[in-house]
C-alpha cells in the first residue's frame, strides 16, 4: 500500500520512496510513499519527476489502476526495478495553483451552502479557474454579484485550513459532511478525509489545499449559466 502523503501535507514538494513494482504494461511505478496526488474531485492529477541515479525520469502524472497508485512514465525508457530509491518532486507552480483554487471553490460551496442552502451538484477546475454548478431555481446578477461579494469577504478573513483522517463511523456523525446532492465516497471504505475551513465549510474531500484563506487571493465571479431547470453553473476565476 502507497503511503499518500499528499494528504496530510499539501505542501510537499520533494520526497524519497522506494519503487515497489514495476508495471510494465501501464509503464509506470508503483511507490512505498508518493506526493503526487492523483487527481479527482474536480482537480488535476500532479506531474513532476524522478531522479534515480541522478538521472531525471519524467512523470506524466499518477493514476488508480486496479487498486494501485501506478506513476505513469512516458516514453519507452527502461523502468526502474524493485527496491531502487529514488527522489521525486511534484511541479510546484501547477500544484500551488491548483492548491489555491480548490480552497477557492470551497469557500464559494461554503457560502452558498451557509447563505442559501444549495447543494452542489457537480464542478471542475483548472489552474486559477473553475466552475461549480449548485440547486438553485433562479439566478440574477444582484444574487451573483451578492456572492461574489461575500466569497471575497470570507477568503479576506484569513480562516485556516485543516484535514483530519476519521473513521468512517465518526465522519459521518457531522452534520452536512457531504455538499454534493449524490454521495460520492465510496462504499465500505474505513476513513474519511475532512476539510475544514475554520468557521466557514467542512466537508469529506481529497483534494490538495492551502493552509489558510489568505492565500487564495482574489476570486472573480467571471460568468453563470443556467445548465437545467434547479442547476445553475458560476464560474470563477483566481487572481492575486
Amino acid at each position: 500500500m502507497t503511503e499518500l502523503l499528499y494528504q496530510l501535507d499539501s505542501y510537499l514538494q520533494n520526497f524519497s520512496a522506494t519503487v515497489l513494482q514495476a508495471d510494465e504494461e501501464n509503464h509506470g511505478l508503483v511507490l512505498d510513499r508518493t506526493a503526487f496526488f492523483p487527481g479527482g474531485g474536480g482537480q488535476l492529477a500532479d506531474f513532476g519527476t524522478f531522479t534515480v541515479d541522478g538521472n531525471p525520469l519524467e512523470v506524466s502524472r499518477a493514476k488508480w489502476i486496479n487498486g494501485q497508485l501506478i506513476h505513469l512514465i512516458p516514453g519507452s525508457a527502461p523502468l526502474p526495478q524493485v527496491g531502487t530509491q529514488l527522489e521525486g518532486q511534484i511541479d510546484w507552480e501547477l500544484r500551488y495553483k491548483l492548491m489555491r483554487t480548490h480552497t477557492a471553490m470551497h469557500i464559494l460551496c461554503g457560502v452558498i451552502f451557509r447563505d442559501y442552502g444549495a447543494s452542489v451538484t457537480g464542478g471542475n477546475m483548472e489552474p486559477l479557474s473553475g466552475r461549480m454548478d449548485f440547486e438553485f431555481e433562479t439566478m440574477q446578477r444582484e444574487l451573483v454579484d451578492e456572492i461574489n461579494r461575500n466569497i471575497n469577504a470570507e477568503a479576506a478573513k484569513a480562516h485556516p485550513v485543516s484535514v483530519r483522517i476519521l473513521p468512517r463511523a465518526e465522519a459521518f456523525q457531522i452534520p452536512d459532511l457531504i455538499r454534493t446532492k449524490i454521495n460520492l465516497l465510496p462504499e465500505g471504505i474505513p476513513e474519511v478525509r475532512v476539510v475544514e475551513i475554520e468557521g466557514l465549510d467542512l466537508q469529506a474531500d481529497g483534494g490538495t489545499h492551502v493552509r489558510n484563506t489568505s492565500e487564495v487571493g482574489s476570486i472573480r465571479v467571471v460568468d453563470y449559466k443556467s445548465k437545467g431547470k434547479i442547476n445553475k453553473r458560476i464560474y470563477v476565476e483566481i487572481g492575486d
